[in-house]
């Protein structure tokens, strides 16, 4: 077997489905965009379809396979829609990426009930559900995978981002929940927690004049991340070469949690 060969029968993505939430955010769109070309039959969800249609007018003009589906995340019939078009066009759903999600930065002692359920719903409700209706298909073959996206704000939190990190360190707990309940029914169920990664939404942080001084002094690499960055560990998770991996958050975040730069210390470099 020779090298292409071998890497494409650990880490291929051939012959399986997959399900994208948030599809049409600067993570989701890199995330699905890797995806599809490693072999894989896309179904690119969100609630505004426009934002995925390009992607999935490439993959297929490329030789590839892609979807655009509508989802409201937030609300429960949506989400049983969506699953139920995904199967009826693909007949299964091998893994389901739960990438959408929302933030809005502000103190906590600022949050209004309306931001709160806004910001909960989407996170962690939304993701609740939509991996409930998944899940139920899945156990009708007996096998599956679901992989979330965190964040560094599951673990490190940051001020203005209160209910925002309370989501994303739900979304671990219920990640090792969802692996200890279905591993029974053949069913994995993992996460990635992106670092600070550098998209549209979060542009403005990486203008600003102290909040990206005071990132890039925590990150061990001194940069944001890109959201290609992400797609390796997506491939990874998504493939056969995880198949004893469940239960857990991967951070890639360029050695953010690790603590970023040293202080002074003497070395002969």
């Amino acid at each position: 077997m020779n090298p292409k060969e071998y890497l494409n029968s650990v880490f291929g993505l051939e012959g399986k489905t997959i399900m994208i939430t948030g599809a049409g955010g600067g993570i989701g769109l890199a995330i699905s965009e890797g995806l599809a070309y490693a072999g894989a039959e896309i179904a690119l969800c969100n609630r505004t379809v426009s934002k995925c249609q390009p992607l999935a007018d490439q993959v297929n003009a490329d030789g590839g396979c892609a979807s655009v589906h509508a989802l409201d995340i937030t609300n429960l019939d949506s989400i049983q829609s969506c699953v139920d078009e995904v199967v009826a066009k693909y007949g299964k759903i091998d893994v389901l990426f739960n990438v959408a999600g929302i933030n809005k930065r502000e103190g906590l002692l600022d949050v209004e009930e309306s931001t709160y359920d806004r910001i909960m719903d989407t996170n962690l409700k939304g993701l609740f559900f939509m991996s409930q209706a998944v899940g139920r298909e899945m156990y009708k073959r007996k096998e599956g995978n679901i992989i979330n996206i965190g964040s560094h704000n599951d673990e490190g939190m940051l001020g203005g981002c209160s209910v925002y990190g309370a989501t994303k360190s739900g979304v671990v707990a219920l990640t090792r929940s969802m692996a200890v309940e279905f591993a029974q029914y053949g069913i994995r169920c993992n996460a990635i927690s992106p670092g600070h990664i550098l998209t549209e939404l979060t542009q403005v942080t990486w203008d600003h004049p102290t909040r990206s001084v005071y990132l890039k002094d925590r990150i061990a690499m001194g940069r944001p991340g890109n959201p290609d960055e992400l797609v390796g560990m997506a491939i990874m998770l998504a493939s056969d070469a995880s198949r004893y991996m469940t239960g857990q958050a991967y951070h890639v975040d360029g050695g953010c949690l690790c603590g970023g730069a040293p202080w002074e210390y003497d070395t002969a470099y």
